[in-house]
């Protein structure tokens, strides 16, 4: 593949969505969200506090089918009161052919809204992206497989690319976050070091080479795709996990609850999480395609001494 730019939209396809749900209202600076199929998690309703740094998370999102549109329009609808101006991408950020149409029609076009809002996604490399998408303005990687970036003063995010995690990229990483005076260390990547999914599940080996480092240099949270579920890990070692893996491909009851490091795990439905991070708090909502909140929380911020 050719090194891309952003290309214009050459058609433009109507898609109705039926409207299933309604969007809770902010109440008190704070936003929650209702699904008539089902009540919505009243705790850990987002802030929406105005200042604070606010993003969204989403992976295994670029089909270009109907279930990505469908959850895209959710997370555009969110942003009319919830104004966050990041998405991180987990890796399957354009599934099979990559060309200049395909970026159109499996990222484009779904996420038009945000874009035009001025939104900046961020990009990790999953098993199915091609290395070119490096070179894609809007995924914003800057030509380089891993990267990290400071969208405030004190909270930093380290893009991994878990696709080959070369002896040259662990000497990267440990120099990055051994430099980083940030209070909060985020690192996101396509293969997740902890998962319940049935399929693939933990990546052992990458744990062994990564764990150390976010333990030792105070990583507060890993964000991952690859599992097409949502799961939040119960925290290993300080550190807390998460698998947004159904942005645009599902593997319903694929969740292996056997495992015993659930927290709380969704495979019926897509979803993606909704994140607001307030001095030493992260507050997160993982809302489903209907609108529903299938998990949510507060963390509090790794404290080991910067």
């Amino acid at each position: 593949m050719r090194k891309c730019l952003s290309f214009p939209l050459v058609v433009l396809v109507a898609i109705v969505f039926a409207p299933s749900w309604r969007a809770g209202a902010a109440v008190g600076g704070t936003i929650s969200m209702t699904a008539e199929q089902g009540p919505a998690d009243a705790t850990g309703a987002l802030p929406n506090k105005a200042g604070s740094l606010k993003f969204v998370v989403v992976g295994n999102s670029g089909t270009g089918e109907p279930p990505q549109y469908q959850l895209a329009e959710r997370m555009a609808a969110l942003r009319e009161r919830f104004k966050y101006g990041l998405v991180v991408l987990l890796g399957g950020n354009i599934y099979g052919s990559q060309r200049p149409q395909d970026f159109q029609k499996k990222f484009e076009a779904p996420y038009k809204r945000l874009l035009d809002a001025g939104v900046k996604f961020r990009a990790s490399l999953g098993r199915e992206d091609s290395p070119d998408q490096r070179y894609y303005k809007l995924f914003n990687m800057g030509g380089q497989p891993y990267y990290s970036f400071s969208p405030q003063p004190d909270v930093s995010f380290f893009a991994l690319d878990s696709n080959t995690p070369s002896s040259d990229q662990i000497r990267w990483l440990e120099q990055q976050l051994q430099g980083s005076s940030a209070a909060w260390k985020i690192a996101f990547l396509h293969q997740p070091l902890y998962s319940s999914g049935a399929s693939r599940g933990s990546e052992g080996r990458l744990r062994e080479m990564l764990e150390p480092l976010f333990v030792q240099y105070g990583v507060s949270a890993v964000l991952t795709g690859q599992d097409r579920v949502y799961e939040r890990v119960k925290p290993q070692k300080g550190i807390t996990y998460f698998v947004v893996g159904s942005g645009g491909q599902l593997r319903s009851g694929h969740i292996d609850r056997s495992t015993g490091i659930t927290a709380k795990a969704f495979d019926a439905d897509h979803a993606f999480l909704a994140a607001e991070i307030i001095g030493d708090e992260l507050y997160f909502n993982a809302i489903a395609r209907n609108g529903e909140t299938v998990d949510a929380g507060v963390l509090r911020r790794n404290t080991i001494a910067r």
